[in-house]
């Protein structure tokens, strides 16, 4: 066997391990609770269709509340919506609402690590290799947990891509 091709595979394999040992404890958890982002929306329990509609303009999309039993409570803090965005029958955005509690932020902290703070849009977030989490205060008794991927996000601009291409090469 050549050298050359062995040491590239070598190089390879412990690069994606290395890769495997990079992902932030927000990517290893990817979402919230069993709700996972990306994926199957109809394997969620508890899931109702609430509208279809066009994210941004471009992307067709589902919007999906859940009401479970087991999605109720964040530990004391009682859940009082939760919210599914998904795009081609995957999930893309979850939006949880909450009571307003300060043990929310101390928890999220002791998990994901120490947010950036957008003093802007005053919201906190927490950024990993596939999704986004922020935290943001909704009103004057709510806080809103936002999970966004990347993934089904990028999907969504290949296949706008795809669709761009597909009418110019109709001309």
């Amino acid at each position: 066997m050549n050298y050359k091709a062995l040491l590239f595979l070598l190089i390879g394999f412990t690069s994606s391990l290395h890769a495997q040992d990079n992902l932030t404890e927000l990517d290893k958890r990817n979402g919230f609770k069993q709700i996972k982002l990306g994926m199957p929306v109809d394997s969620i329990p508890g899931v109702k269709l609430k509208k279809t509609f066009t994210e941004k303009g471009n992307h067709p999309a589902v919007l999906y509340e859940v009401i479970h039993p087991d999605y109720q409570n964040i530990g004391e803090v009682k859940v009082q919506k939760i919210e599914l965005k998904a795009y081609q029958g995957k999930v893309y955005e979850i939006v949880v609402i909450t009571d307003k509690d300060p043990r929310l932020m101390k928890a999220l902290e002791s998990n994901l690590g120490p947010p950036a703070y957008d003093v802007r849009n005053d919201r906190y977030t927490w950024t990993g290799r596939n999704l986004s989490l922020t935290f943001r205060p909704v009103g004057k008794n709510q806080l809103e947990l936002r999970y966004f991927s990347y993934l089904i996000h990028a999907q969504m601009k290949e296949d706008k891509k795809k669709k761009v291409q597909d009418i110019a090469d109709d001309f």
